[in-house]
């Protein structure tokens, strides 16, 4: 950056194997997916140095996202990984995966263990590591750690547990957790493909929650949608519809006569 931050002056190029789809600063240095490779570079003179990689991403890394020491590494089908990079040992290592494959597009981290996740069907996830998870694990380069300790499902040992799942329909780009009112609890911002700006408001009490979750079982069976289909088996189209109520069909009460709204009141 030059000219006092009104310009940019080209210092030198690196070339890598693969095409880089991810790209993010870590620790004064930068964390780039390149391919199905996650490596750490630092600046040089003549072009950047490859500090170490992690080989252990299945298809490609196409986003990559840090809060504190862990990295949140995602893979273009099989969901996030989680990764603690040991500066002692100068490795990357994966101690967390998920379970169900996804096909990332966007993630948003929400705290230390949680993360949203878009993927291109159309739904929004949050995964969480559970309380007890271990971070500090270590790499098995000889193969020698015994077949019940080397992990689940050909992965990591430790999995993340999922906490919502819902399917918007439209395949998300941008995800974000924002406040929208001064002193206002966090809501998690998405636009999608075709334009729309939509959000997930996390509920205050459970009163509230109750009230909305009966009003939407009882729009389901008043308001069902004009082309005939099942609205839960639709918010359900890749996963079960978890812990996320609709919004969109709850303000349809305000459309519906007043026989029907006394019935559902």
């Amino acid at each position: 950056i030059v000219h006092g931050g009104s310009g940019l002056e080209l210092i030198h190029r690196t070339a890598v194997d693969e095409i880089p789809y991810a790209i993010h600063s870590f620790q004064n240095k930068v964390l780039i997916g390149v391919g199905r490779l996650l490596r750490l570079y630092d600046l040089g003179r003549k072009k950047l140095l490859r500090k170490c990689e992690n080989k252990h991403i299945p298809h490609c890394v196409v986003d990559i996202k840090t809060i504190g020491d862990r990295i949140v590494c995602s893979d273009i089908q099989e969901s996030v990984h989680f990764v603690k990079y040991r500066r002692s040992e100068n490795q990357l290592v994966v101690f967390a995966d998920d379970t169900t494959p996804r096909w990332v597009t966007t993630t948003c981290i929400l705290d230390y263990s949680s993360v949203a996740i878009a993927d291109k069907f159309g739904n929004i996830s949050v995964v969480r590591l559970p309380a007890n998870t271990n971070d500090d694990v270590d790499e098995d380069p000889t193969g020698s750690k015994s077949l019940w300790d080397r992990g689940l499902l050909s992965g990591a040992g430790q999995k993340s547990d999922c906490v919502s799942v819902f399917h918007i329909g439209e395949s998300m780009l941008s995800l974000q957790k924002a406040a929208l009112i001064p002193g206002g609890s966090d809501s998690l911002v998405y636009t999608t493909l075709t334009g729309t700006v939509g959000m997930l408001v996390p509920f205050t009490s459970m009163e509230d929650h109750d009230f909305f979750q009966h009003l939407e079982m009882h729009m389901r069976g008043e308001n069902p949608p004009l082309c005939g289909r099942d609205h839960l088996s639709y918010r359900s189209y890749y996963y079960p519809v978890k812990n996320v109520l609709d919004g969109d069909l709850c303000e349809q009460v305000n459309t519906l006569d007043a026989v029907k709204q006394k019935s559902i009141a």
